[in-house]
């Protein structure tokens, strides 16, 4: 067992560890000075590049503990959800790029394959961890590896259904597996948390194992008598762990539950992981108790507002001013609060993100009519899904990226009975600095083929809330999806209205060429029509508003006036809004019109500012302008 007598006491600085080998031969005291350069860098960091802070300072103690104690990266460690890993990244050699954490070109927020050999899964949704990791564990007991895989999942991440169907496969299957679980939001008392940790570090050392080992193998010698007596000292154990812990649920589903332990306690952290590690086979979970936000005080204070953060002034913990507009989810929150007043029946429905989805104030305001149901997409559709069959009016608020896990429901649980149910698609396009795994280009192509569900894009933050109190009062499956971050800076009109269902607005007249943007791209086309005119070219500007069903008339009549369309999205090109235009026109026979579609390519987009992910896309003004011109040449 590591003491913090039992080696040289000599200071250890945070650039001396180049790898997690270098954690290996450090005292507690040593790991302990560390986790306190660790938690500085990370604040100073995060206060310039934003990111997910209250969750990584929450697991500094965890993350030493675990490169101190396995032998990464033959032992496999996956973070779950990813954004827990600025820790992580700082002990395997990403130092000197940590600076660069979600800026372009720079580090990635989220584990990534292509950084760092010790990323042994790309994580940035939750719930995925257990299951990736049980596939790694079989595999390397197929090929006789005789390594580990740890799977460290945050509490947050228990709610989804994914994660308790992983837990029940690996205790069935009964093969190596060490599952952390990252509890932040338990409240444990002192000398509960004091027994337990008594009883963890007893019930998982060697010579109890050992000796539960021997009495079980001759227990089962004894005929008739000995399988009763086994299962009776087992359900004993079980019984007097459980009156101290919260371990029945893990011990029901087949796994060795150890917990739980104090989290930021290296001393107690480091041999009940080694106990693990030497003594324990089969599917195990280790519970660790942590503070979201450890070591900085207003994240403690307030964790929510500081598990995904902009640039912020350390010592006051306030967000820098930007100085944009008011932002798109805000006025869906201001609007959902507004209409709720007027309706009984409309309720809110949140998968873990009241805050980001804007719903905050909804669920103050309407605490009865407010439902978070943790990060599970899928349940929260089929959920406002009974809500709507007994006369309720539910909007689904998710991001964009996260309700592609709820696609089966949304087709059969919503659209197949035609249910008015509103889903409220937050960060749909390019969402920055958290990447691949965030960014929302898919919606149009997996929303637009499904029967009874209508899709509309506002082109403003004034427009979202008509389109918002159009789609829940149709009373059919609607979708609207709108962008991250700041709207257009234009006035909202106090009187709502329903925008006329299916009807694009005519925003130019043209006779060159008709541009057809959709959502946060119909400004920058409106900035391009107005270059081009410049350029003695005549164009046309429709906001179809509409994505399905969409104003075929408009769109062809315009199209046969101008003969030319430049459809302009920021989802992905394939099944997407210009993929919509071409079968438009297929179906309508008009096979002389030219056309072109401006979206993002076939393949993952990289973090980076939204403005340069546009441009590198040619979904920018100046990019339009080309294309446009590129297509009047044809």
């Amino acid at each position: 067992m590591l003491t913090s007598s039992s080696l040289d006491q000599k200071f250890v600085a945070l650039k001396d560890i180049r790898s997690p080998k270098d954690l290996r031969s450090l005292s507690v005291p040593q790991l302990e000075g560390i986790a306190r350069e660790i938690r500085e860098t990370i604040i100073t960091t995060v206060s310039e590049t934003g990111g997910h802070l209250a969750p990584s300072l929450g697991v500094v103690e965890l993350t030493l503990a675990l490169h101190h104690v396995f032998n990464t990266p033959e032992d496999k460690l996956i973070w779950d959800v990813g954004h827990q890993c600025y820790a992580h990244k700082l002990v395997t050699g990403r130092q000197e790029q940590f600076h660069t954490l979600r800026q372009y070109k720079g580090l990635s927020g989220f584990p990534k394959f292509g950084e760092s050999e010790y990323d042994a899964l790309e994580t940035g949704h939750a719930g995925t961890s257990i299951s990736a990791a049980l596939g790694m564990s079989l595999a390397k007991d197929l090929k006789k590896d005789g390594s580990r895989v740890l799977a460290v999942i945050g509490d947050g991440s228990m709610t989804t259904g994914m994660a308790f169907e992983a837990l029940n496969q690996a205790g069935h299957l009964d093969k190596n597996l060490i599952v952390i679980l990252n509890d932040n939001e338990m409240s444990i008392s002192p000398n509960v948390g004091a027994l337990s940790s008594f009883l963890n570090r007893r019930m998982t050392g060697k010579t109890i194992i050992q000796l539960r080992n021997h009495i079980a193998a001759r227990l089962r010698e004894m005929p008739g008598i000995g399988d009763n007596i086994l299962s009776f000292l087992k359900k004993s154990e079980e019984n007097f762990k459980c009156f101290f812990t919260p371990g029945m649920l893990f011990e029901a589903l087949k796994f060795y539950y150890v917990g739980p332990i104090r989290g930021h306690e290296l001393d107690e952290l480091i041999p009940t992981l080694e106990n693990v590690r030497d003594n324990l086979d089969g599917p195990v979970l280790v519970h660790v108790l942590t503070t979201k936000g450890k070591g900085y005080r207003p994240a403690e204070e307030n964790s929510g507002n500081f598990h995904g953060v902009g640039p912020f002034d350390v010592k006051t913990g306030i967000p820098k001013s930007t100085g944009e507009s008011i932002s798109y989810t805000k006025v869906f929150g201001d609007t959902m609060i507004k209409l709720a007043k007027g309706d009984q029946r409309i309720t809110a429905i949140s998968a873990a993100m009241p805050a980001g989805t804007g719903l905050s104030n909804f669920s103050r305001e309407f605490p009865d009519r407010f439902f978070d149901v943790g990060i599970a997409e899928q349940h929260a559709v089929t959920f406002a899904a009974g809500l709507a069959l007994e006369g309720m009016l539910p909007v689904v608020a998710i991001y964009s990226s996260f309700f592609q896990r709820s696609l089966d429901q949304i087709i059969h649980d919503v659209c197949l009975p035609n249910l008015p149910v509103t889903l409220a698609i937050d960060r749909s396009g390019v969402v920055g600095d958290d990447g691949p795994t965030h960014h929302g280009v898919f919606d149009i192509s997996f929303l637009r083929f499904i029967p009874n569900l209508s899709c509309m894009a506002p082109k403003d933050e004034d427009e979202l809330q008509h389109m918002l109190y159009t789609a829940i009062f149709h009373h059919s499956p609607c979708a609207v999806r709108y962008p991250r971050g700041a709207g257009e800076g234009v006035k909202l009109t106090g009187n709502l209205k329903k925008l006329e269902f299916g009807r694009g607005e005519l925003l130019r007249e043209g006779q060159d060429i008709l541009l057809l943007p959709v959502g946060n791209r119909v400004y920058p086309a409106l900035r391009a029509a107005e270059g081009l005119e410049k350029l003695g070219i005549d164009a046309a500007v429709i906001n179809p508003r509409f994505i399905k069903p969409m104003d075929g008339d408009l769109i062809t009549y315009w199209a046969q006036q101008t003969g030319r369309i430049l459809t302009i999205e920021d989802n992905v090109g394939q099944g997407g809004w210009g993929s919509a235009v071409l079968e438009l026109l297929s179906m309508r026979h008009l096979f002389h019109i030219k056309t072109m579609i401006l979206a993002h390519p076939d393949h993952f987009i990289e973090h980076g500012p939204q403005k340069t992910l546009w441009k590198n896309s040619r979904l920018d003004s100046p990019s339009i302008i080309n294309a446009a011109m590129e297509l009047m040449k044809r």
